[in-house]
């Protein structure tokens, strides 16, 4: 880690970055929301702490230091907070400054859970009532949401898009009426300057929920902040021998403590229409290649008596790994007689698998964010001899937060067992298991323009492979006129990877939203319980295309899909925003 921070350090400081050098940065961050896991790891966490604090001042930026949740940052670190309001927050000594590092202004996605949307409203008061305490910094958390191209998606189940509601959106189009509001919320705090600087504020009790803060400077500058935090009625309360209406969950900032320039709640904005709109693009010269199931044991470089955790294995250099084991059923099993099927039970640590029964797709189980962990039960077509049993696990993505890694058990950990046979069950967990990294056509690159062509793809309809699993295709376009912003609309396929001549798009998955699609108000503490949109629709449809990936002609399109889709039907997309 040492080597890592001095030689990020070294790179700002080679380029005259930092501000003591006449550049741009004015902090340094090491560490971030490390607190929790400190705890965790008791005295040898609080000794890494210290170590890590006097390492990064020992680097001489020049700028200060922080640690971004971490309460006990040994000077001359300064801690720092994170969250959806920091109001509450104290550094740990009183001539540390008061920082916000990430004001949240939504939250991320997660497949199979709902997209979340934060009122600008009380994001603007959060930070109205933070400025109004004393805080005099504050960096949003996203301002321009983004993307998680490749499998960079951590969580795990984390989406493709990390767009936040931010105020500039994924795709880089302003948000509204989040961009302006805060906007105008800026220009007047910074109209408060000189009173904000120079004094602390008297608090003045306005009633049962409503408050003034005022800041007066000796010069004779006065600024004020009037509130409201009853979350069921506006307020009418006098200050200074005015009268000021403020609605409910809202703050009135006056910069010369009698006119107001800004209330919270007042959005003199309206909201963007966002059209997600077609193309002239046509996707040409279709061609599809399947993944031999069969064939997986016989190139399994590696067997174990067992069942083996995944990512010791895969060392993430895939999604998938292949289990594969046989069994014997005897012809005089009863139950090939009475054409009762035995059942398969699986279970897995995450986060998804399909099972094969000699070759054929028997069906598949997925956890969730919220519980990796699930069990994968069906009734399976076995016949007299030996049979082969290949279960594909599929990871999505690393855990990114948390202590001991380590212990995050990945793919089929079992038991694994046969149930419904003469016997009664039969126990497969410490059998003979045979191991596969990836996919053929991971193997041969096929996501890349440059693969050389080492498998024999199929020209013609796609009609054939709608719900074929396991399947590549491939197809050339022609880029789009104009620079709207792009994307691919994969609502007609189920869960896989996307490639535009060879870079990753990233894992895509229509796995629909489930949440709380209630009406949404902004008043009241936000929480990720609240202001959910996009239920009963797949949680992401679109996959951001960056038009610097494209050519102006002949662009290959390359998907990948696990359980089986439409690819007819996707298409090529241009984002529009119209902001009033």
């Amino acid at each position: 880690m040492q080597k890592f921070t001095q030689k990020i350090v070294q790179m700002m400081k080679d380029e005259y970055l930092f501000e003591s050098q006449g550049g741009p940065i004015i902090l340094s961050q090491i560490e971030n929301e490390y607190e929790p896991e400190s705890k965790s790891f008791g005295s040898a966490g609080q000794a890494y702490v210290k170590w890590a604090a006097n390492m990064a001042v020992g680097l001489d930026t020049g700028v200060p230091w922080v640690m971004c949740k971490e309460y006990d940052a040994p000077d001359p670190v300064i801690n720092t907070c994170n969250g959806f309001y920091c109001d509450y927050f104290s550094p740990n000594k009183p001539y540390k400054p008061t920082l916000w590092t990430e004001a949240w202004t939504g939250w991320f996605s997660d497949f199979g859970g709902p997209n979340y949307l934060r009122p600008v409203e009380d994001l603007a008061l959060a930070v109205a009532r933070f400025i109004q305490k004393g805080g005099s910094f504050v960096n949003y958390y996203m301002y321009q949401g983004g993307t998680n191209f490749g499998r960079t998606a951590g969580g795990p189940f984390i989406t493709t898009s990390y767009d936040y509601d931010a105020p500039i959106d994924e795709y880089g189009l302003i948000r509204q009426p989040k961009y302006d509001h805060l906007k105008e919320l800026h220009k007047a705090i910074k109209s408060c300057e000189k009173a904000l600087v120079t004094a602390d504020p008297n608090v003045i009790a306005l009633g049962s929920y409503e408050q003034a803060h005022v800041f007066t400077s000796k010069s004779g500058g006065c600024a004020a902040f009037l509130s409201n935090y009853n979350t069921r009625s506006d307020a009418r309360v006098a200050f200074n021998n005015m009268h000021y209406d403020l609605p409910r969950w809202s703050i009135s900032i006056l910069p010369d403590c009698q006119n107001v320039a800004f209330n919270t709640a007042k959005v003199r904005i309206k909201t963007s229409q966002v059209q997600m709109l077609p193309t002239n693009v046509k996707l040409q010269s279709w061609e599809t290649f399947t993944e031999d199931v069969y064939s997986v044991e016989d190139e399994s470089p590696m067997t174990a008596n067992g069942l083996l955790e995944q990512l010791n294995i895969t060392r993430d250099t895939s999604d998938y790994l292949w289990y594969t084991t046989s069994v014997h059923i005897n012809s005089a099993e009863s139950f090939l007689h009475r054409g009762k099927l035995p059942t398969l039970s699986v279970q897995s640590a995450g986060h998804g698998m399909r099972v094969f029964i000699n070759g054929q797709l028997s069906g598949s189980a997925f956890g969730t964010r919220q519980n990796r962990r699930f069990t994968f039960t069906e009734n399976i077509n076995l016949h007299p001899g030996m049979n082969k049993i290949s279960i594909l696990s599929i990871a999505v993505g690393l855990p990114n937060i948390g202590p001991h890694f380590e212990t995050w058990d990945t793919g089929v950990l079992g038991p694994v067992v046969l149930h419904g046979l003469d016997e009664g069950q039969r126990d497969l967990t410490w059998q003979k298991w045979s191991y596969k990294v990836g996919l053929k056509g991971e193997v041969n690159n096929l996501g890349s323009p440059n693969s050389i062509p080492s498998v024999d793809w199929i020209q013609g309809s796609l009609a054939a492979q709608k719900q074929h699993p396991l399947t590549w295709y491939k197809a050339f376009f022609d880029a789009p006129e104009g620079d709207d912003p792009l994307a691919l609309d994969m609502g007609s396929m189920g869960k896989g990877q996307v490639w535009i001549n060879g870079q990753s798009i990233g894992r895509y998955w229509t796995a629909s939203a489930n949440g709380n699609c209630s009406e949404c108000s902004y008043v009241g503490s936000f929480r990720q319980t609240k202001c959910h949109f996009g239920c009963g629709n797949p949680t992401q449809q679109w996959y951001h295309v960056p038009r610097s990936w494209l050519k102006s002609t002949q662009n290959l399109l390359v998907v990948f899909e696990e359980i089986g889709g439409d690819a007819s039907k996707i298409s090529l997309v241009k984002r529009s925003v119209t902001n009033n």
